[in-house]
């Protein structure tokens, strides 16, 4: 087994925690609301929530909503009611040095130059900075400097990270510092600009990938080397798919993305023992053997509505060899479902995914605006019912 109990406080929810990566039987289901970046809560459903419950509501951040990769921690009260597992540290490192600039308060350029407009829940992309780009032009473009990230934040991060580690039982998470070298082409190049350049001009994406590798190094190198000691999983965020389909072939995913994705957890596990947590969303069955073999131990967020991503075939498949997290279906049990509704569908999914370990639960992405607060209390109360050792 890769993984032992370590920390100074061996309790229950890590020995759940270990038991399920081991693909043992835990006695009780882990559950995961805002540890993983990838299982929080969007736009006004914190508040939503908060009020329902008669809790107070935590103010909302100074300068409009957060920007985009940023991630809101929620309240110990909230948590605490809902006996939640996980806790989040760490985020997305923006460097003191890069195009980040704001243009306007639903408007700004990040740190790699793209603009993002706020459009009332997320911030779209409004302009791709190497849209049309040649190989050239990757040498004279004005990336982000890691070397110049804000220590004193990081430093803080991991003094949080140091404490939950020491003084809690709770399974710490750290965010992912950095984006997945797929999507930021995509998103600096376009989606139909990236995907014709994989097609057509392997040289530009090959350098493309190597400049953003070795940025993800250097980040690491900083991030893990403060937070590493003190997480017991991390995550990494990259969209390989769509609802129905890949993105590209499985031949030129092995081909151009996994070298670099793989090289990337292997370089992170030179600092930290923390188990690998991968989101990708959507129709990623024919990828799920690729990734286990980059180094893929957790896959978020499992969506039971795309294509071939039933969960009884995903146990079935890959069961035994990565743990899953997520599959509570937010595309039409979550907004629309009744109470019963909600709890026949929270015991169907532990019903195929938790036998044997390997299955942390947690809504099928973050939790959106459009869900009744009363559906999450649902959800969460029936996951700690049925997710019991039989």
């Amino acid at each position: 087994m890769r993984f032992s109990l370590k920390g100074v406080i061996p309790l229950d929810r890590r020995k759940n925690f270990y038991d399920t990566l081991n693909h043992i039987q835990p006695d009780d289901i882990v559950m995961d609301l805002g540890g993983c970046p990838l299982s929080t809560m969007m736009g006004n459903s914190l508040y939503t929530l908060m009020d329902y419950l008669g809790f107070q509501a935590p103010e909302k951040p100074q300068g409009g909503p957060l920007r985009w990769g940023q991630v809101e921690r929620l309240p110990e009260e909230l948590l605490n009611f809902l006996d939640i597992d996980t806790r989040g540290v760490g985020a997305v490192q923006i460097p003191l040095r890069s195009q980040y600039r704001t243009v306007s308060e639903n408007e700004y350029v990040d740190e790699w130059g793209i603009r993002r407009r706020f459009t009332g829940l997320y911030w779209d992309i409004v302009e791709s900075p190497l849209r049309g780009a040649a190989l050239e032009d990757l040498e004279k473009f004005d990336w982000p400097e890691p070397e110049s990230m804000d220590m004193q934040k990081l430093e803080a991060e991991a003094d949080a990270a140091k404490r939950l580690y020491r003084e809690t039982d709770y399974v710490v998470c750290a965010d992912l510092p950095v984006y997945g070298i797929f999507e930021l082409g995509c998103w600096m190049c376009g989606f139909d600009d990236f995907l014709i350049k994989i097609a057509l001009d392997e040289d530009f994406v090959k350098s493309f990938f190597e400049i953003v590798l070795d940025y993800q190094k250097k980040v690491i190198d900083i991030y893990y080397g403060a937070l590493g000691p003190y997480i017991h999983y991390t995550a990494s965020g990259d969209d390989f798919a769509t609802q129905n389909s890949l993105f590209i072939s499985r031949d030129m995913f092995s081909r151009l993305v996994k070298p670099y994705f793989k090289e990337r957890i292997a370089y992170t596990r030179k600092y930290t023992d923390a188990a690998f947590l991968h989101h990708t969303c959507g129709s990623v069955y024919r990828l799920i053997d690729e990734l286990i073999d980059c180094g893929v131990e957790i896959l978020n967020p499992v969506q039971p509505r795309t294509a071939d991503m039933e969960p009884e075939r995903l146990k079935e498949k890959f069961g035994d060899r990565v743990v899953f997290h997520g599959g509570l279906d937010i595309q039409d049990i979550l907004p629309f479902g009744s109470r019963e509704t909600i709890e026949a569908g929270v015991k169907d999914i532990i019903g195929k995914l938790f036998a044997n370990g390997g299955y942390i639960f947690a809504a099928a992405h973050n939790i959106q605006e459009d869900i009744p607060p009363e559906n999450i209390v649902t959800m969460f109360e029936a996951a700690r019912k049925y997710g019991k050792k039989k």
